[in-house]
């Protein structure tokens, strides 16, 4: 049985090749359909799976399993209907709240303490504008890594002692010092406090969410940054990530009970700030990216149809062009099955031809996206296994009905047909 089915798919590939061979303007023009929709659908895809996983990753580096205490909520959106009212007022995290937090959350792992400005920064007779200067704790980078390219972190001692030292970002160091290796060892000035440049941070490349930018980026101990920088005005933040075996939901009901505790709010008092989990922002991209795969579906079916009825017209023509093979293949015992099976594979195979021709031009345009829209744009093996599925769902369609027709042909009156 299996032998007489590898006969049937190569008998089958063999007559689709010299049909295709035969009529290739036809084959072109049918084949046409379901390459643009491969096409759509696959490229769509790409690109959005491409994007979406290239901003679940920022979303990621900002911390897994990470819990931001801020007075904004991050998910009430912007616009003229913000409730910036309900907010402002709240007082901000405060460096304090850090000993208790770890105290009475047990669920939680690291505890980091963040304040920021937005300044100058000197070295001899050169400046940069508008560099984000970083004040943290020394939890910062167990809960957001920094991985230095050149020189070091800052220890533990120099976060204790409030050491004026600072790792900086590779296009800070790439303009200050042309060479980033050569920034190691330097003093910059930062509102006229000198600071020694212990590291260079790893090259980040362009964000799409914002994020740290740690390329345009200063990094200094917290205890050092509040002799320049006012924490009531500088955005402080609190971020707490939970232990290995605690969801973000569970952490942040216990910091929910925790912060109320800190703050002395009664039963009845709403919370006076917001825990904001990292993971609803990537819940929220997945559910806004549904729509724009609906989208190229939409058009891919369209396509697809086309497609299907110039596959299908292939068939028929087909079918009438072997009717008399069809009637002595009846005549020497093949049975309808047979016969519907080897039509509904040269369908298939039609369509797989047409698909992997779409692929193909799928992979030239990932190609070509890569460079000009700053990420990585691949085929994954979903949507290669996808393409395929569909082309052999389509030819199976397409390839039905004229497929049916062969096999219920009458042998004789086939036979006659020559």
């Amino acid at each position: 049985m299996f032998r007489r089915s590898i006969e049937i798919v190569a008998s089958s590939i063999k007559m689709t090749l010299q049909e295709l061979w035969k009529n290739k303007l036809r084959t072109f023009l049918s084949l046409l359909g379901v390459t643009f929709g491969i096409f759509c659908i696959i490229s769509v895809l790409a690109v959005v799976n491409s994007l979406e996983q290239n901003i679940q990753n920022e979303i990621k580096a900002l911390g897994t399993n990470t819990i931001y205490l801020d007075k904004w909520d991050y998910s009430a959106g912007g616009g003229p209907d913000f409730p910036w009212w309900k907010y402002v007022n709240r007082p901000s995290p405060k460096y304090d709240e850090l000993k208790q937090i770890r105290e009475r959350t047990p669920s939680a792992r690291y505890v980091a303490f963040k304040i920021d400005i937005n300044d100058n920064i000197y070295y001899e007779n050169n400046q940069l504008s508008a560099v984000n200067v970083y004040g943290i704790s020394e939890d910062f980078n167990q809960i957001q890594p920094v991985d230095i390219s050149y020189g070091r972190y800052v220890s533990d001692a120099e976060f204790s002692q409030g050491s004026p030292v600072a790792v900086i970002g590779n296009e800070i160091a790439e303009k200050l010092f042309l060479e980033p290796e050569r920034a190691v060892g330097k003093m910059i000035t930062i509102r006229g406090k000198k600071v020694i440049i212990t590291g260079v941070i790893k090259k980040q490349g362009k964000t799409m969410i914002g994020g740290w930018q740690f390329d345009q980026s200063t990094i200094v101990p917290y205890r050092f940054a509040r002799n320049f920088m006012d924490e009531r005005r500088s955005d402080p933040l609190i971020m707490i990530q939970g232990q290995e075996n605690v969801t973000s939901k569970a952490l942040k009901d216990n910091l929910t009970g925790t912060m109320r505790a800190i703050r002395k709010l009664r039963p009845t008092k709403e919370e006076n700030f917001t825990l904001n989990d990292i993971n609803d922002f990537s819940d929220a991209i997945s559910e806004a990216f549904v729509s724009l795969n609906i989208g190229g579906w939409a058009i891919a079916t369209l396509s697809l149809i086309v497609g299907m009825f110039g596959v299908a017209n292939i068939m028929f023509v087909s079918v009438r062009e072997r009717t008399s093979q069809i009637g002595l293949k009846k005549a020497i015992g093949a049975k309808k099955r047979i016969i519907l099976t080897e039509f509904l594979l040269e369908s298939a195979f039609l369509c797989i031809i047409g698909g992997l021709t779409g692929l193909f031009f799928v992979y030239l345009l990932t190609k070509i996206l890569s460079g000009p829209i700053g990420f990585p744009v691949y085929i994954s093996t979903y949507n290669l296994v996808l393409a395929i599925g569909i082309c052999v769902l389509v030819g199976v369609i397409a390839g039905f009905i004229p497929a049916r027709q062969a096999a219920r042909m009458d042998p004789v009156e086939a036979i006659r047909s020559k």
